[in-house]
């Protein structure tokens, strides 16, 4: 067993309102929170809490309470942390919803959460609406944030002037969000994540990054999603920094709000990486404000950190972490230089880790000649750990084990510095003629390739039904590059085995909108071309 080189953090049984804005000092009031690039407003942290205590209040003056669920479909806007912070200071439960579903994923969602109310904004009135009526939540429980006829919106329900409720309830089992796994292996469930879960989570990744109120977080990834929710949203107010949201991304617009409002600090994906490394675009405007990137929700190969941050200047840090996990377990330290940005850094604080063989079974504890230990499932434990999974006791059992270890499906070496790496998916592994492929692996080695500006990789069978490794590639425009090329420079730098041995180039690689690679898309690809 692995535990944290940090020592322990003091973790307060408090709800997650009263962790981020109970304790605001009048210096921090009149702190710029959110900036809204739109329209150039700027919200304080002193009208946010009024903000969120008259959302609150309106909401229980209709009922909602300690046993409500409300889904929130919502970009990326400042009225995101009035209405979240709102249904948590009302004692609800949140179920954030991807912007992007269809009507039919809506209607999924808030029937498999229970969700009674609805929050959205009118470009998404259409698949909302359609949601709501086929589960049967009635037009005036489905709040219009800019206003809808026959919908409640936010100015009418923060001027109605009603007060915030008092509620109780124990931080440490009552459930704040139900954000839903993301399916790329399977069906989506809801994650029970308490009060204290959110809470211990920002207290653990605080020591982690070097993020005050001085700085001015450009917050790009969806809110909606647990690393947004947690990583963007909570920890840049509990340090009572200032949020520059965007609705979506776009590589221009992200570039122009950075350069604008001086952003100190990105939180990004791979994909931004990528594009920051490699994309002449970024040479057109002084970004020289930010100081730190950190990348997470799906793994960043070395390479193409450390070019990006050669090239920009700044700071390229790397974490891992999971919804089930609140979500964060592992990032990089600022104050080290000896985590390498191709790892995922150490443990945070208050948790024990695990790895596990997963072909025998048996606790890998002995570091090698190498300095690394053999792969192995990394199991965490910690306050951070989901309660379980909403109405799943049997996929519950199956992840989280009696000792409390969540079993994460992720296979990671550990290194006598204190921190680890994550080498891939328990699933995603290709296995050759009895050897094991890890997709990252190739998929970083790929990316290092000048004509490529993206690749993922799989495992598909060939004429003998012998699993390969086959790569999907997106091009350099005009880059003239081919399969063969492709395959040759992977096997001048890979063991045999590794070798890649298909090659198909599509115009982009499917990916989630946390930036994780769906290779089940490019499975369904695969199967419908045979």
């Amino acid at each position: 067993m692995f535990t944290s080189t940090h020592p322990d953090v003091e973790i307060p049984e408090l709800s997650v309102y009263d962790y981020l804005f109970a304790t605001l000092t009048d210096e921090d009031l009149g702190r710029v929170a959110l900036v809204d690039p739109a329209t150039g407003a700027e919200t304080t942290y002193g009208a946010l809490r009024m903000q969120i205590d008259l959302f609150a209040g309106a909401l229980a003056a209709r009922g909602v309470g300690l046993d409500t669920v409300v889904g929130l479909l919502c970009p990326n806007v400042p009225a995101f942390a009035t209405v979240f912070h709102g249904i948590l200071r009302a004692g609800a439960t949140v179920t954030t919803i991807n912007s992007l579903y269809t009507a039919g994923e809506i209607e999924k969602q808030l029937k498999d959460a229970g969700a009674t109310w609805l929050v959205t904004v009118s470009p998404l009135l259409p698949q909302a609406v359609a949601a709501a009526e086929a589960v049967g939540i009635p037009h005036e429980r489905v709040i219009v944030l800019d206003g809808a006829a026959g919908h409640p919106n936010l100015r009418e329900l923060l001027t109605e002037g009603s007060p915030a409720p008092e509620v109780s309830f124990d931080p440490a089992t009552h459930v704040a969000v139900l954000p839903y796994s993301s399916g790329t292996t399977g069906i989506p469930k809801g994650v029970m994540l308490s009060h204290r879960n959110l809470v211990a989570n920002v207290a653990q990744c605080v020591p982690n990054m070097n993020l005050d109120a001085s700085d001015r977080v450009l917050a790009v990834l969806p809110f909606f999603h647990i690393y947004g929710m947690t990583v963007l949203l909570n920890l840049a107010l509990r340090k009572r920094a200032s949020l520059v949201t965007m609705a979506k991304f776009d590589l221009v617009e992200f570039l122009t709000n950075i350069q604008k409002y001086q952003c100190t600090y990105l939180y990004i994906a791979p994909p931004i990486a990528v594009a920051l490394a490699k994309h002449p675009i970024v040479d057109q405007f002084d970004i020289s404000s930010v100081h730190t990137v950190f990348s997470g929700a799906a793994p960043l190969d070395g390479e193409t950190a450390e070019v990006a941050g050669r090239r920009i200047h700044a700071r390229f840090l790397q974490g891992y972490g999971m919804s089930e996990l609140s979500p964060v377990s592992h990032a990089m330290y600022y104050g080290r230089d000896d985590e390498p940005v191709s790892s995922v850094g150490g443990m945070l604080p208050n948790t024990v880790n695990k790895l596990v063989d997963t072909e025998t079974g048996e606790e890998i504890t002995e570091i090698g000649p190498d300095g690394v230990t053999k792969p192995g499932e990394l199991w965490v434990k910690g306050p951070n750990v989901m309660l379980g999974y909403l109405n799943k006791p049997d996929a519950t059992a199956e992840t989280l084990d009696a000792d409390g270890f969540l079993h994460t499906g992720d296979v990671a070496v550990y290194h006598e510095g204190g921190y680890f790496s994550i080498v891939d998916r328990v699933k995603e592994l290709i296995k050759y003629k009895g050897y094991q492929i890890a997709p990252a692996e190739l998929e970083a080695l790929l990316l290092s390739h000048p004509k490529v500006m993206d690749a993922a990789v799989i495992g598909v069978l060939d004429d003998d039904k012998q699993e390969i490794p086959k790569a999907f590639i997106v091009a350099a425009p005009e880059s003239g590059l081919t399969e063969d090329e492709v395959m040759a420079f992977v096997a001048e730098q890979v063991a045999p085995h590794k070798k890649v041995r298909r090659v198909e180039f599509i115009d982009a690689i499917p990916k989630s909108t946390a930036g994780k690679i769906l290779r089940k898309d490019l499975r369904a690809r695969e199967t419908a071309a045979v």
